[in-house]
């Protein structure tokens, strides 16, 4: 058992390790919801007494917390025949003991819903888990389901008809459609009576548990990343192109100042830079303000590089040209105008140009 643990442990670090480039868009607390419904039928563990079948129809609601880890909470009801001969089967012990069940059905029961069951489950998706989620679900899934639920049985001829059960199962799943917004799945499970009878004590034990096949279908509410499901990004690749991007900037400084001093003036600038996410004033920056005569009149302006959001550019932008004209306004320059542009062309940069008024 030892030994099983250590594996899985390994095998989940792997996954986690080759997956540690991309990253899953934030989302908001209703997104990745789904709603869906099933039927099926299910008889005795034990096999004593195959048929007749019984069968149940369900209401599931579910959220996926990531590509491998969800919760869904399900509802459902049970039908049987009420045949006209009480069915038995041995416990432990040898006793002959009445099933909760209502596979074993009661005599002149007079209910058409043999039981009522209301549970809670976890979901783990060991396609991604072991394969990785690049961006859309797959066609085909495999995940494993266990959960813990009420059941009540009416006209159970014992003095307990409420039970508590344990579920253990697979969900074979296909994804349906362009948008994969459906999903029809096949889900094979036990269910375990773990108080039958009038016992207390939790026990798994096959005579007082069901085998169960259910074929559903889920709808897949659409999230706030406008699609129906998880969306990754690749960092690597990002990060990639940032440092690209850097590496270009840094090649074109006076491309930069060409393009930006166009807007604003045709005079000679003073051009100053500043660090990233930063409005401080270097001491290089100071050195080259120092050399604006007192007599001029000046424009600042200042723009930022294209990392960061519009209204984020924009905003330390003007916190630049604001810097720039604060310390020439103490040197004695005068300062006709100040202006953030944000980020200009294709390849702005964190700068600020001072230019002198004609």
């Amino acid at each position: 058992m030892k030994k099983f643990i250590f594996s899985l442990m390994l095998i989940m670090g792997m996954v986690l390790n080759v997956n540690a480039q991309t990253a899953l868009q934030q989302s908001k607390v209703l997104d990745n919801t789904y709603l869906g419904v099933n039927a099926g039928v299910n008889t005795p563990l034990s096999f004593n007494h195959v048929f007749p079948l019984n069968t149940v129809v369900g209401l599931r609601f579910g959220k996926d917390f990531s590509p491998v880890f969800g919760v869904n909470a399900e509802a459902t009801v049970g039908f049987g025949d009420h045949a006209s001969t009480i069915l038995k089967t041995k416990d432990d012990k040898g006793n002959y003991v009445v099933s909760p069940y209502n596979h074993f059905r009661f005599k002149d029961a007079k209910t058409f819903v043999s039981n009522v069951m209301v549970g809670l489950n976890t979901t783990l998706n060991w396609s991604n888990l072991l394969f990785g989620y690049h961006g859309s679900p797959r066609v085909f899934e495999v995940s494993t389901i266990h959960g813990i639920a009420w059941q009540h049985i009416y006209d159970a001829p014992t003095a307990d008809n409420d039970e508590l059960l344990a579920k253990t199962g697979f969900d074979i799943a296909w994804n349906l459609g362009k948008a994969k917004a459906w999903q029809l799945y096949l889900e094979p499970a036990v269910l375990w009576n773990l108080t039958y009878h009038n016992h207390d004590a939790v026990k798994f034990n096959k005579n007082f548990a069901v085998l169960q096949l259910a074929v559903g279908v889920n709808y897949k509410f659409k999230t706030s990343n406008g699609t129906h499901n998880f969306k990754t990004y690749d960092i690597g690749a990002m990060n990639d192109k940032i440092n690209a991007l850097h590496a270009e900037l840094a090649n074109k400084p006076n491309e930069v100042v060409k393009e930006v001093v166009k807007t604003v003036d045709n005079g000679n600038p003073w051009v100053v830079y500043f660090a990233q996410g930063s409005s401080d004033l270097t001491n290089e920056a100071k050195a080259i303000l120092d050399g604006v005569n007192t007599d001029k009149a000046v424009d600042v302006v200042a723009t930022a590089s294209p990392e960061g959001t519009r209204d984020f550019n924009e905003h330390l932008s003007v916190q630049r040209a604001e810097a720039v004209a604060n310390y020439l306004t103490n040197r004695g320059v005068k300062v006709n105008s100040v202006e953030g542009l944000g980020v200009v062309g294709n390849a702005s940069n964190r700068v600020a140009i001072v230019t002198a008024n004609k």
